[in-house]
């Protein structure tokens, strides 16, 4: 009995060192592949180093989930390869151990890391996401450059205002360029007019710069005196000015409160209220729609079109204009002019119908995203838990198969087993996201399809009914190119 308990602790311990450095390797390659997809939301921004840092370190909480996975079935893979490879297996089971024997203490530990995934997938993800992604929303609102628009005045600047009539996007500049300043007060204003203007920040990022060329300024150089009936002022032309401006372009972070009613930023009691309260107003709605649609257009509903189709409504109701006083119209005017006023008020009848069609659809298109989003978001933290599960029965009896240890042959292996799963689990998902499929198919399609795969390699494993020998593989190639014909030597 000792002996098996020494055994249980040698496989824990083996699989343990492996599952700490695939993690940390595997959590960095995601963390890094997720800040390279939104590097040009922070080069240039002038980002601090501890915000940077914290960004990175609610990136990594966020990535946990789904680096965990991965990390098992590289971890499973090569424990169970390099017992294998050092004959340790054949040791075992010539002593009477079978396969699910070894993998026991395994198991147990696997389903209390899964366990461990969804309480924290449910508790510090959704503060972690919240986080992080009001740091991205931050980093994309903070612009150091000035973009103003074309014929209007750009107030952005305080007590400046900018007027451009063109622009020249090679050179990143305006043209044909008028700048109002009024920072030393309405009374002492200058106006400055020139043909190129660019504007920039400083090295420090404290001041703007606004550089000048081929133009001229008139400034007022004192206020009116009593009893005067001008103002003073100085004219100057030139041909290359700058002018500086306080701008503080330092970083600042925005409030959290914008991610409140994030699906990403709930835990599954959030999640729940959420999608109890939308689906009541979803309902009311639609039923409130359709009830329109019905009283107003009996022959669009007996149609049996969906209400959604704006032409279909357009159509329909057109053929509904009972509440225009025809008498009114035809008692003094022309036949002519009473079809011209009819087509009319038909016309904007059904313009106002399609108009009412389009917004009602536009309201019920929002409240379908709120509510698949919100289930995609409950039913996601199961899913990433419930992987770890499933890459270990995976990743265990494979390695075993494969009897090779080492991070060559198991993490070629592993990374398309991963490719396999996210392609899987992304496509599906996309049909849920898309109301194609329920969100439940969508989300657990990629679970149902790698569980019996996992069964039957972990059923063959411990039967030894399947092995993986590459030297007969390579045989039996060998003998497949002989028997072509262009393999054959003449």
């Amino acid at each position: 009995m000792f002996g098996v308990k020494k055994l249980d602790i040698y496989i824990i311990r083996q699989f343990l060192a492996l599952l700490m450095v695939t993690f940390f390797i595997t959590l960095f390659v995601i963390v890094m592949q997720f800040v390279w997809l939104r590097i040009d939301d922070m080069l240039g921004k002038g980002i601090p180093i501890d915000v940077m840092a914290k960004f990175l370190f609610y990136a990594s909480l966020s990535s946990t989930p789904i680096a965990l996975p991965l990390a098992i079935l590289l971890a499973a893979l090569m424990t169970f390869g390099n017992l294998g490879e050092r004959l340790e297996l054949i040791a075992m089971k010539t002593a009477g151990i079978s396969l699910f024997r070894i993998m026991r203490p395994l198991i147990t530990f696997i389903v209390l890391v899964a366990i461990g995934s969804f309480f924290y997938s449910n508790y510090v993800i959704p503060i972690a996401q919240k986080k992080m992604w009001t740091l991205m929303f931050s980093f994309q609102d903070k612009a150091l450059e000035i973009e103003v628009p074309v014929g209007e005045f750009y107030s952005g600047i305080r007590n400046v205002n900018i007027y451009a009539r063109g622009k020249d996007k090679k050179r990143r500049a305006m043209l044909d360029v008028m700048i109002y300043d009024f920072s030393r007060g309405f009374e002492n204003a200058s106006i400055t007019c020139a043909d190129t203007v660019m504007i920039l920040t400083t090295e420090d990022k404290k001041y703007l710069k606004i550089v000048m060329n081929n133009g001229e300024s008139f400034e007022n150089v004192q206020n009116r005196q009593e009893g005067s009936t001008t103002i003073p002022y100085r004219r100057e032309s030139f041909k290359y000015k700058e002018l500086l401006f306080d701008f503080y372009t330092g970083f600042k972070e925005l409030d959290e409160n914008i991610m409140a009613d994030q699906h990403i930023s709930k835990n599954i009691s959030r999640l729940v209220a959420g999608i109890d309260s939308i689906s009541v107003v979803r309902d009311s709605l639609k039923a409130h729609f359709y009830s329109q649609l019905t009283e107003e257009t009996p022959a669009y509903i007996a149609d049996g079109s969906d209400y959604s189709d704006t032409e279909s409504s357009s159509r329909l109701l057109s053929q509904k204009l009972d509440h225009i006083n025809v008498d009114s119209i035809v008692s003094s005017a022309t036949p002519q002019e009473t079809l011209e006023v009819i087509a009319r008020r038909a016309s904007n009848l059904v313009e106002s119908k399609i108009s009412t069609v389009r917004y009602n659809t536009i309201i019920i298109s929002d409240a379908d995203n709120f509510f698949i989003t919100h289930n995609i978001e409950w039913h996601l933290k199961f899913t990433l838990s419930f992987a770890c599960v499933i890459f270990f029965f995976i990743g265990a009896p494979l390695g075993a198969i494969i009897g090779k240890g080492g991070i060559g042959l198991p993490t070629v292996v592993a990374i398309i087993l991963f490719i396999l799963y996210y392609i899987i689990n992304t496509m599906s998902q996309k049909m849920a996201t898309e109301g194609k499929w329920e969100v439940w198919q969508g989300m657990w399609f990629s679970s149902a399809i790698l569980l019996p795969i996992g069964i039957w390699l972990t059923y063959k494993a411990a039967k030894d009914t399947m092995t993986i020998d590459f030297d007969r593989y390579k045989q039996a190639i060998g003998r497949l190119k002989r028997l072509v014909p262009s393999y054959r030597r003449t």
